[in-house]
């Protein structure tokens, strides 16, 4: 550091506070977007004449975008200023919700979709950097409390809302709906939001054109794999054979360049920092456990149990008293608490969460996952802060821009791979229990001919001997089905319990915490 270099850290002229309003309200609208839609795919698919195949391309094309604009975030910050992108993303991000709303066919909602990735991508870490940047280190635990509750209670409120608006108004509310938030975000920034005097560093420095390639090479490639890849058998397909291929390459060589030129399109000498190195792990498996979770349950309601889109959204709604619970009492506790031992609590709680809905049989009701949900939300609530303190928490305000998008970047991907790997595991699982189910199913297993026989004589009153007995096979097929699905997703909560469990080892890898001033540093 030079001589004249101020000894005092910058700090914001206006209140921290309500800069937090300000940057959350833009985060909690675009990680909304992350899973408002699902619930309404088949609605936006039957009214745009489109196949259910084809609309899962309005969540694809979203999450790619969003992606690739994410490393390239503290770039454009550095050429065109902080609050200025954030601005023009916010403007970008809210005009494409508008035309998503009034979309006429499937492209054209596509399309509109991209720009709303393109526009939400740079403003997740330019949100949190400007949070972070605007408190004073003691004050940080709590203002990441606060910003925790867009990250954590956003994919929680999507399909719930998502359901509501859906089956209530129309699907274009789903979109509508950023109107009002993104216009109030838009004008709270523009009078609050301002640039410390570094972040022009890089002004005037040309963008990594070839990084930037490479990594939206990599990512594109890698999200269409992993929400393509069950439904064309994965290594099955030669296209699937590939994109992967493509996908490896492009990784490789982008870490290659990015470590040897000067100005690389992202810092990747960061996770030289060790308690950087292992957030950036766990924030993946954080990632993939709270978008795996979110997904299982409203699937297990809806395709076992016959919950409406509203009814199979509402029940994951518990999670969100949960996060708001544990964000309070952790924002209260995360400046005087080992943040490792946050750590392992939240995982802990969320593995245990899992572990209860591994306990569900089909005569259940709605009560049965309420105290599990307001679990999880608690997990997760307890996860978001002591992660982000231990990543952020010993690198110098310079290196947060940058950090703090590849830590985004990481949880998104951790994300994607949990959504697809809860989609092949329960298709892979369900098959395995059906084919060792099947077995049973034979004259020969006095429990199932005595349960054909019982079911045939109710099927007699109605059909002659021989249409009953056919009726009485296809009804315990059709019973044998639902209980292959039924231990698939079983697994599935088991197995979510069981990646919570391998998280905590983990943190036993972070460097041992110091509390300076309230601050919590590494050794």
């Amino acid at each position: 550091m030079s001589d004249s270099a101020p000894t005092t850290p910058w700090r914001p002229r206006a209140n921290p506070w309500l800069i937090a309003l300000a940057v959350m309200l833009a985060t909690f609208m675009v990680i909304l977007d992350t899973s408002i839609a699902v619930v309404a795919l088949p609605y936006i698919a039957g009214n745009l004449g489109a196949t259910q195949d084809e609309s899962t391309w309005v969540l694809t094309s979203y999450l790619v975008a969003n992606a690739i604009i994410l490393p390239a975030s503290t770039w454009l910050s550095g050429v065109f200023g902080r609050k200025r992108l954030l601005i023009a993303c916010t403007a970008v991000f809210t005009i494409a919700s508008l035309f998503c709303g009034i979309a006429a066919n499937m492209p054209m909602l596509v399309i509109a979709r991209v720009l709303q990735g393109v526009g939400g991508g740079a403003m997740q870490p330019l949100s949190q950097a400007i949070l972070l940047e605007s408190f004073p280190p003691a004050k940080r635990g709590a203002a990441t409390a606060v910003f925790g509750i867009a990250i954590v209670v956003a994919p929680i409120l999507g399909p719930t809302l998502g359901g509501w608006l859906t089956d209530n108004w129309s699907w274009r509310w789903t979109f509508y709906i950023n109107l009002p938030v993104g216009i109030l975000a838009f004008f709270l920034m523009s009078a609050l939001v301002e640039d410390p005097p570094y972040i022009h560093a890089r002004r005037g420095v040309r963008m990594d054109a070839v990084g930037f390639g490479l990594i939206a090479l990599w990512l594109g490639t890698l999200q269409i794999v992993l929400d393509k890849g069950q439904d064309a058998d994965w290594f099955g397909a030669v296209w699937i054979r590939w994109f992967v291929l493509i996908s490896t390459l492009s990784l490789i060589l982008f870490i290659a360049r990015e470590l040897t030129i000067k100005n690389p399109l992202v810092d990747l000498h960061v996770f030289k920092n060790r308690n950087f190195a292992v957030s950036s792990v766990l924030f993946a498996l954080y990632g993939a456990s709270i978008y795996a979770l979110i997904t299982i349950q409203p699937l297990f309601l809806q395709n076992l149990l016959g919950y409406s889109a509203f009814d199979s959204g509402l029940s994951v709604s518990p999670r969100g008293v949960g996060a708001f619970a544990a964000l309070f009492f952790v924002g209260a506790l995360a400046s005087r608490l080992d943040p490792r031992l946050l750590s392992v609590v939240g995982f802990a709680v969320m593995g245990y969460s899992s572990y209860l809905l591994s306990q569900l049989t089909l005569q259940m009701s709605m009560s049965s996952v309420i105290f599990a949900n307001i679990l999880a939300g608690f997990g997760t609530g307890c996860l978001f802060v002591p992660l982000t303190t231990l990543a952020v928490g010993t690198l110098p305000n310079e290196q947060m821009g940058n950090a703090i998008g590849l830590q985004n970047l990481i949880r998104n991907t951790g994300g994607s791979v949990g959504l697809s790997m809860v989609s092949t595991l329960q298709e892979r699982y369900s098959q395995a229990h059906q084919d060792m189910m099947a077995g049973h199913l034979s004259p020969l297993n006095p429990q199932y001919d005595q349960a054909r026989n019982a079911v045939r004589q109710i099927f007699e009153q109605r059909f002659n001997p021989s249409d009953s007995l056919v009726h009485a096979r296809g009804l315990l097929y059709k019973t044998l089905i639902q209980q292959s699905s039924y231990w698939a997703f079983i697994d599935l909560f088991f197995l979510m319990a069981c990646l919570c469990g391998v998280s905590i080892l983990f943190i036993g890898l972070y460097a041992k915490p110091r509390m300076v001033h309230g601050v919590t540093a590494a050794e």
